[in-house]
C-alpha cells in the first residue's frame, strides 16, 4: 500500500485541525484544573500573549470571542475542506501522523542540539542548558509544554510563517523565496520569545541559536507536513523533556 496519499491528506484541515483539537483540549483541561481559571495560573506564554489580545480588544467577553474564533475557524476549516474532498475520514491516519509526530519528537533535540555544535561548537553544557525547561512542579511542566505545543505553533507557525509568505507573496515574491525568508524571521521571533517578560530566561549565545534552529525545523516542519504534526511533535518533545527533568 502506498503511503502518499496519507502524506497527501495529513497536511489537510480536515485531519491536522482534527488531530490538533486533543492536544488543545488537553491542554486546556489540565491548565484549568491547576489554576481553577480559563487564564490565570501557569500557562504558555504564546497562550498568554494571545488571549490578552483578546482580553484587551474584548474585555470580560475576549475570553469567549477568543475561543468562539479559534474552535469556530478550525470548524470552518474542516467543513470547507470535507466540500472540496468528498469522502469518509480515514481514522488510520490519524494513527500514522502520531506515529510520525513521536519519531520527529525522538529526533528532534539530538538534531537540533548537533547543529548547534557545528556552528557554534560551544561547550555541549550550553546546548544542554537551551533545552532544560525551568523549574517548576511535574504538572505546570506539563501543562506549558503542552501549551507550546498548540500556541506556540498557531501563533509563530500559523499566523507568523503563513502571514509572512501571504506578504512575500503579495509583493510579488515567488513561492520558494517567501516561504525561506518566512522560516528564518519567525524561527528568530520564536527563539527571541523566550527571553521576554518576567519568566523569560537570561539572553545567552548558545540558548538563543539552539531556539532559533529549533524554529528553523518547527517552520520547516509546519510547510512539509500542516500543523497537527508539527503541533503534536513540539508538544510530545517538551513532555518527553519534562518528565527527564521533573524526575
Amino acid at each position: 500500500m502506498t503511503l502518499w496519499p496519507y502524506w497527501r491528506a495529513a497536511r489537510e484541515p480536515r485531519y491536522t485541525v482534527l488531530f490538533a483539537f486533543p492536544l488543545l483540549a488537553l491542554y486546556e483541561v489540565l491548565a484549568f484544573g491547576l489554576a481553577g481559571s480559563a487564564f490565570a495560573g501557569v500557562r504558555n506564554g504564546a497562550d498568554v500573549l494571545l488571549k490578552t489580545a483578546f482580553v484587551g480588544l474584548g474585555g470580560r467577553h475576549g475570553l469567549a470571542v477568543f475561543s468562539l474564533v479559534l474552535v469556530g475557524l478550525g470548524a470552518w476549516l474542516v467543513w470547507r475542506d470535507r466540500r472540496i474532498h468528498p469522502g469518509p475520514i480515514r481514522r488510520s491516519y490519524f494513527a500514522l501522523m502520531l506515529g510520525e509526530s513521536l519519531v520527529y519528537a525522538a529526533l528532534f533535540g539530538g538534531v537540533v542540539s548537533g547543529l548547534t555544535s557545528l556552528l557554534l561548537a560551544p561547550p555541549l553544557a550550553i546546548v544542554q542548558a537551551a533545552e532544560t525547561p525551568m523549574r517548576l512542579g511535574l504538572g505546570a511542566q506539563l501543562v506549558v509544554s503542552l501549551g507550546a505545543g498548540i500556541y506556540e505553533e498557531l501563533l509563530f507557525r500559523v499566523v507568523l510563517v503563513s502571514g509572512l509568505v501571504a506578504v512575500g507573496l503579495a509583493i510579488g515574491w515567488r513561492r520558494p523565496p517567501a516561504v525561506g525568508v518566512a522560516v528564518v524571521t519567525s524561527a528568530l521571533i520564536f527563539s527571541a520569545f523566550h527571553y521576554v517578560g518576567p519568566f523569560g530566561d537570561p539572553l545567552e549565545l548558545g540558548s538563543f541559536t539552539f531556539r532559533a534552529i529549533a524554529g528553523v525545523l518547527f517552520s520547516g516542519l509546519y510547510v512539509a507536513r500542516g500543523f497537527g504534526v508539527t503541533a503534536w511533535t513540539h508538544a510530545l518533545y517538551d513532555v518527553g523533556l519534562a518528565l527527564v527533568v521533573g524526575r
